[in-house]
């Protein structure tokens, strides 16, 4: 049950915070989603540090993982808004877009999650 609670509090937090910033950073007026596009990223970041992290020495343990990797960033995270958003770049007609963002979101994510596990890799913890 401890187990449970955690993963519901980190992506309770994640998932507000997520809101809060697509609610800022999507543009409206253009229909680029800036703002989930820079949670996928940050996402990504996120969770290769803590499963980075978690890896290295056991820096963090199974509950942080869960509350962090699982939660926070399961919930701060949104692959079916990304995917919501490309069918209406679809729909549109916009596959300028709808190609720019679907290949800048999986090649950056992944980036991103390469980096925060040699950031941790580079770490003396």
């Amino acid at each position: 049950m401890k187990q449970v609670l955690l993963v519901f509090l980190g992506g309770g937090v994640g998932s507000v915070l997520r809101y809060l910033v697509t609610r800022f950073l999507n543009n409206p007026t253009t229909g680029v989603p800036y703002g989930t596009f820079l949670v996928n990223i940050i996402g990504s970041f996120l969770i290769g540090i803590i499963l980075g992290l978690a890896l290295k020495n056991e820096a963090l343990n199974q509950n942080h993982t869960l509350l962090l990797a699982t939660g926070f960033c399961g919930g701060f995270t949104t692959f079916s808004a990304f995917a919501y958003e490309n069918h209406l770049f679809l729909k549109s007609g916009n596959l300028t877009l709808l190609f720019g963002y679907t290949i800048a979101s999986i090649v950056v994510g992944l980036l991103a999650v390469f980096l925060g596990i040699y950031i941790v890799k580079q770490l003396n913890i």
